[in-house]
């Protein structure tokens, strides 16, 4: 096993580094090696999950105080008292781990913690208690639905409790027996020596998998798990102006849990279609829209698509190709608060590519005339852009 790197070194800080410049080199290194930037890179995913032991570390006034004094020895030590396998090295800190401490801290608009609590397995949940796997299902959804808000029924196939057995994966009643080992609590306690003293853990029993009672006869239904593959669907009301990367958590609505189990939540993550007209900035929609020549020098009414239909927009004469209009509360709804953002139309003057004779002599009429000379250059696009959003 290859020697673990100092913290400070993966986060790339010194060593009196406070809590907003440890929170911003975790977050700029989790980005970079996040498992959905890149799909089985085994070397970025270890990255992800060095980095993101190295922010539980150091954001914990304890644990860093800890590593500061002994280091990883130090670290070890305590590993079975700091709980959900953020305190010692990567043997009990696998990659559901460190995406849970990543979205609890900079995942999803809803302020939800453990988005990926129970994706890598069922968790105890108080004294023996198991909660199911949690479930996640991607969700695309377009411009237009995401401007105003929209309800989904989304399949899925998950665990549903045996009726056979009730759920106690057992043939009969007689065929399940207390264990021995826990004597029916589904935990045992563990005594530790650390350089803080004694410390009493207490873990999962291996022996009945913290179920209480070993199965002597399966049942037949569900081979012993208590469980049976299901489809189900599932509403999902999806609030206007999420944004990709966003995620709403259902409580409950993931794998189903047997016997006085919790069960799973459903983890339905937001996607973002690209759209054939209008490109997203923040709640703003922009779009760019052609126009001929005489249409800007004369000025014209023209017709463009918005997000729901369509509307009429008056061109001034004299209008420059690049320039943005603004139409107020035409773009994407506020997800925390009321209104919409606006939808910015940048019209560009149309050059025709092929000329007739009659219209090749008009043009080289109008190249006569000194008064249709072209200025110097204008602002760009993204300065007029800029200004028109005041930023």
């Amino acid at each position: 096993m290859a020697e673990k790197r100092d913290y400070y070194e993966v986060l790339g800080i010194s060593r009196d580094a406070g809590d907003q410049e440890i929170k911003k080199a975790y977050r700029k290194q989790a980005l970079k090696y996040h498992p959905d930037r890149n799909p089985g890179d085994k070397q970025a995913e270890d990255r992800f999950k060095e980095a993101t032991e190295a922010y539980e570390v150091l954001k914990d006034p304890q644990r860093r105080q800890i590593y500061d004094q002994y280091g990883h020895a130090g670290l070890n030590q305590q590993a079975g008292g700091f709980g959900g396998g953020f305190g010692g090295g990567f043997g009990g800190f696998d990659i559901a781990d460190a995406l849970r401490a990543f979205m609890r801290d900079f995942g999803g608009f809803g302020g939800f913690e453990d988005i990926f609590g129970d994706m890598a397995g069922g968790r105890r949940r108080g004294r023996g208690r198991v909660k199911a796997r949690d479930m996640r299902v991607d969700l695309k959804l377009s411009l237009e639905e995401i401007a105003v808000g929209v309800e989904k029924k989304i399949k899925i196939r998950h665990h549903k409790v045996c009726s056979e057995c009730d759920g106690s994966g057992a043939a009969s009643e007689q065929a399940r027996q207390t264990c021995s080992k826990c004597k029916g609590r589904g935990e045992v306690q563990q005594v530790t020596r650390s350089l803080l003293g004694q410390m009493v853990s207490v873990t999962v029993c291996d022996q009945c998998g913290g179920k209480g009672k070993i199965i002597t006869e399966p049942c037949r239904e569900c081979r012993g798990e208590g469980v049976v593959s299901a489809e189900k669907t599932v509403k999902v009301e999806i609030p206007p102006g999420v944004s990709e990367g966003n995620y709403l958590t259902l409580r409950g609505q993931g794998n189903e849990a047997p016997g006085d189990g919790i069960n799973g939540d459903l983890i339905v993550m937001i996607y973002e279609k690209e759209h054939e007209h209008f490109t997203r900035q923040g709640d703003n929609i922009v779009i760019e829209v052609p126009i001929s020549f005489s249409q800007a020098a004369l000025g014209a009414s023209i017709t463009v698509p918005t997000l729901e239909d369509e509307m009429e927009m008056n061109i001034p004469a004299g209008t420059q190709s690049g320039k943005v209009f603004k139409f107020r509360n035409k773009g994407i709804g506020h997800l925390r608060g009321m209104g919409r953002g606006d939808q910015l139309v940048r019209v560009a003057v149309w050059t025709p590519t092929r000329l007739d004779e009659q219209t090749k002599k008009l043009f080289e009429e109008l190249a006569q005339n000194e008064k249709i000379n072209p200025p110097k250059p204008s602002k760009s696009f993204f300065e007029k852009l800029r200004e028109t959003l005041g930023v």
